[in-house]
């Protein structure tokens, strides 16, 4: 009598675990399907990817370097990024860090010469732009992550359905589409992105790094709330249309499960040029740029990273 009770329960455990596993797949793939609904604009939806062409160093465990390109192509191939940033996690100390490289800072691009470094992207795609990092800054990339900005307002908005808190400094207008008035507030979707590219003040670029340095340390900190890991299914379907990466599914979900159950530090950030090492100038055929001390340059960085 005690046996058939036990196969019972038995029985019924499991035929509601299964239940459990089923409804969890069925809402996943739901989650999933509403997220591509939202991506039908997104640039890569049917796009080959350029993961091939890539040869940054697979990394299974240890320090992981990943390129953050943001692009607002207008039917080009390749247009010249955006914004530039390796973002730098250190599985063993679970400590997140992210660079930003200005777009304007004079290098050499191999092959090309000495340009602007974001041109570098827009001769060879992120190859090109890793070999560029590496030769002048002595870092090696992992991964590339390019990032349509079309899809930057719909990501949000799932990731921080409540919006991200912000000061605007003074008013800003001019170049991103819409109007944000100075003060505290909460922003969302494309405001959200206007204020992260506005660059039309006496900061201009600088100040633009700094949004940018600013958002993205608050939506990973949204990104590992409860309510996002349960949205997961969804971002991923919005996300993929607008991005074109390397990073595999094991690979992203190894350092999901790594964030998620490791207390990860502030995220710290970093800015090249850095001050000092740099002056304004201008040169025929590439116009305004920041010529910097690339000594100085490369052993900050490898030092920030390294630490």
């Amino acid at each position: 009598m005690r046996r058939r009770k036990k196969h019972r329960l038995i029985k019924s455990f499991l035929l509601l675990f299964v239940f459990i596993i089923g409804s969890a797949a069925v809402y996943a793939a739901y989650q999933y399907k509403q997220g591509v609904s939202l991506a039908k604009d997104g640039k890569f939806k049917d796009d080959e990817k350029q993961a091939a062409s890539f040869h940054g160093e697979d990394v299974k465990f240890g320090k992981i370097n990943v390129l953050l390109l943001g692009s607002d192509t207008r039917g080009e191939d390749h247009a010249r990024t955006d914004s530039i940033m390796i973002a730098h996690y250190d599985q063993e100390t679970h400590q997140a860090k992210l660079v930003s490289i200005m777009r304007d800072t004079y290098v050499n691009i191999p092959g090309h010469g000495k340009q602007k470094i974001n041109a570098a992207y827009a001769y060879g795609g992120p190859e090109l732009l890793r070999k560029t990092i590496k030769e002048n800054f002595d870092i090696d990339v992992n991964y590339y992550a390019v990032v349509d900005f079309k899809g930057f307002s719909k990501i949000t908005d799932i990731i921080a359905p409540d919006g991200i808190k912000v000061d605007v400094p003074y008013e800003m207008s001019y170049g991103i589409g819409t109007t944000l008035d100075p003060g505290k507030q909460t922003l969302h979707g494309d405001k959200l992105l206007g204020y992260v590219r506005f660059r039309h003040d006496r900061l201009s670029d600088f100040g633009r790094v700094q949004r940018q340095q600013e958002i993205i340390g608050k939506l990973k900190d949204q990104a590992l709330s409860l309510g996002s890991i349960l949205k997961l299914p969804k971002i991923l379907g919005v996300i993929d249309p607008y991005v074109d990466t390397n990073l595999d599914t094991p690979t992203l979900l190894s350092l999901g499960k790594d964030l998620l159950t490791n207390e990860s530090n502030k995220m710290q950030t970093m800015r090249v040029p850095v001050n000092g090492s740099f002056t304004n100038e201008r040169f025929d055929n590439v116009g305004a740029v920041l010529s910097i001390n690339l000594n100085q340059n490369k052993s900050a960085l490898n030092e920030f990273l390294s630490s």
